[in-house]
């Protein structure tokens, strides 16, 4: 079992997927993993297809974690793994994902430790992810 960082993902997209590019080449070796789900429900800022969101992400950005199919992240037809996520870990402002980039960090136990803004750069959690490893801390 791994460490992971789960998010769903549109906008925002330079500086999120460059940095999560970053965070898995840094740890993936010692058990960390990142989980993308596309979601077209924030502006449709992700209509294309399943496959050309996967080579967009791999191209442009050198992701190398797996992106999954597009999902829903609220409502209806919410995906089962947004609904438990959500419902370990609310915002500040309830349940429901807000925008884009979402994150949640989830320990090798399966348990929620952590949700972050979309506006939370990856870079800035990665103390936390550290932690979760075992890695010692360099701050």
């Amino acid at each position: 079992m791994s460490t992971s960082l789960l998010f769903c993902c549109s906008g925002l997209t330079n500086s999120n997927y460059t940095e999560l590019s970053q965070l898995y080449e840094k740890y993936k070796d010692q058990g960390f993993e990142i989980l993308a789900f596309p979601c077209n429900q924030f502006g449709g800022q992700e209509p294309g297809t399943n496959e050309e969101i996967v080579q967009f992400a791999c191209t442009r950005f050198k992701a190398e974690y797996p992106i999954f199919d597009k999902v829903d992240v609220n409502g209806d037809n919410t995906a089962p793994i947004y609904k438990f996520l959500k419902s370990s870990k609310g915002s500040l402002f309830g349940e429901n994902i807000k925008w884009n980039f979402s994150k949640f960090l989830v320990d090798k136990e399966g348990r929620v430790v952590e949700r972050y803004a979309p506006t939370t750069s990856p870079l800035s959690i990665e103390k936390d992810i550290k932690k979760l490893l075992g890695s010692p801390s360099t701050l």
